[in-house]
């Protein structure tokens, strides 16, 4: 990725990272806004004389399949609604920043709008072809270890609903012997999450055939975090390509992914009568409202608040 030369850009990832954001975030904060500086060096734009048609010609820019990636190779394909509002987001806190600072600023934060995205219906599968793919590793896994790990944690994400993230960085020494874990989640948020008797279980078995110096719960058994042995771990991509590899040979239809079982999690929690406010504290969540998100989705739900509560029912 090349150097950056924003005003002040290093003083607002240090800003970032003084503010205990993640070195994931910072990382994609640099990413979004270098495909931003990229844009202006292509079309000749000074930053200090950039103009309201400017940022409306960089939201269409960043719709484009031509437009080009932070290290100047062609995207190939369309962007998400969220994604492009994702880096219209970090313009917005980059120009908020300069303005914080006395910097010159050539626009108001505002003037970045936000597109609009179409509001997909959340889709979790049935509970009972969820079961199916935290169970299938045993089956289909023809190396021990590997049977049992993976089904190890298909069964933490789904008992938990931790996200992918905190379970590939999970620690031994994090796990107490009742199976309460301690998380320390997005933002540097500190919470517990707890392992069903069912998950305990599997991860007990698991571990008891783990034999690896690793302070980390998952490590690999091949590839190149394999040989870091004191360090090693596994990591995200393996995982979201094994539940992927799953879910086409079980034929499931329904978009599943790491976070589905995490959405899972809420959803079947939501639809057996939990609180939400319990339900946004073992997310994680900052706001009560991204929970709902979460456990309004599910249509079985809905059917139960209308029963539940109509007047004339």
């Amino acid at each position: 990725m090349n150097k950056l030369t924003l005003p002040l850009l290093d003083d607002f990832l240090l800003n970032l990272q003084v503010n205990n954001y993640s070195k994931e975030t910072l990382y994609n904060y640099e990413r979004d806004l270098s495909v931003f500086e990229n844009f202006l060096k292509e079309l000749k734009i000074n930053f200090n004389s950039l103009t309201k048609k400017d940022i409306l010609n960089y939201k269409a820019y960043l719709t484009s399949i031509d437009r080009k990636t932070a290290n100047k190779i062609k995207g190939g394909k369309k962007l998400s609604p969220y994604s492009i509002n994702r880096m219209l987001s970090v313009l917005r806190s980059y120009f908020k920043y300069l303005i914080e600072m006395d910097s010159p600023t050539p626009l108001p934060p505002d003037v970045v709008k936000m597109t609009k995205a179409i509001k997909k219906k959340s889709q979790v599968a049935e509970l009972d072809i969820l079961t199916k793919l935290i169970e299938f590793p045993t089956s289909f896994e023809k190396n021990k270890k590997i049977a049992m790990r993976n089904r190890a944690i298909l069964e933490v994400l789904f008992a938990t609903g931790v996200r992918i993230s905190e379970l590939t960085n999970l620690k031994l020494d994090q796990i107490d012997k009742e199976g309460k874990i301690f998380i320390l989640g997005k933002g540097k948020k500190e919470r517990f999450a707890y392992l069903t008797p069912r998950a305990f279980e599997y991860l007990k078995k698991y571990l008891s055939v783990r034999n690896s110096e690793s302070p980390f719960v998952f490590v690999p058994y091949s590839g190149a975090n394999a040989s870091d042995e004191k360090n090693k771990k596994i990591s995200k991509r393996y995982i979201q390509e094994r539940i992927k590899k799953y879910r086409e040979i079980l034929e499931i239809n329904v978009p599943t992914s790491a976070h589905s079982l995490r959405h899972g999690f809420a959803t079947y929690l939501a639809e057996s009568g939990a609180n939400p406010a319990a339900i946004q504290v073992l997310l994680g969540h900052e706001s009560l409202d991204t929970t709902t998100r979460y456990v309004h989705a599910s249509d079985r739900y809905a059917q139960k608040i209308h029963k539940k509560f109509h007047p004339l029912k």
